[in-house]
């Protein structure tokens, strides 16, 4: 008995297997595309998350532009008084502000670096995104014009357990009178 029990559960795997394998390509295609989504929503919130962060670096790199400009002019006031250690001050904040907004700009440019290519990779996983909702729009409608091409609908294709059992002991039977 529990041979049978064990061939009967292999028997109605295989067979769930077989309507897995039928039913798959929509869900899958549609799983796939879900995905696909997520994937580039992803994606373009660390692009607007970059382009902010370049937007703030810019800022200060304004900022730091604006601050040279003024010791500039600061320390034209300090030679000119003859304010040597003032002037030694302003030099220093000066270099410290230099140092920086050379630093500032170097990832500014790894940001716009990093941005073209999320760009450009946005993009394409667009296209490849609209090329799997065209694959999916003619997956349904080939399953939609064909329905018994090979793909079962839902209403009716469920099996008890119970049929399955007295359908494979009724093959057993026949095989074995054979």
């Amino acid at each position: 008995m529990a041979l049978i029990t064990r061939l009967s559960r292999l028997f109605q795997a295989d067979f769930h297997a077989v309507l897995d394998r039928i039913e798959e390509p929509d869900i899958q295609l549609k799983q796939a595309i879900r995905e696909m989504r997520i994937e580039l929503q992803q994606n373009e919130q660390r692009l607007a998350l970059l382009q902010h962060e370049a937007e703030q670096l810019s800022n200060l790199a304004t900022d730091c532009k604006n601050k040279i400009v003024t010791f500039d002019e600061e320390l034209d006031i300090c030679f000119a008084a003859k304010k040597e250690d003032l002037a030694r001050d302003l030099i220093k904040r000066k270099l410290e502000t230099t140092r920086q907004f050379e630093s500032t700009e170097r990832q500014i440019a790894t940001i716009h670096s990093s941005t073209k290519k999320l760009e450009s990779g946005i993009e394409e996983y667009r296209d490849q995104l609209e090329n799997m909702n065209q694959k999916l729009e003619l997956l349904v409608t080939e399953i939609d014009s064909h329905p018994s091409s090979g793909h079962f609908s839902s209403v009716g294709a469920g099996v008890r357990a119970e049929d399955i059992e007295i359908a494979f002991l009724r093959e057993k039977q026949l095989r074995s009178a054979s």
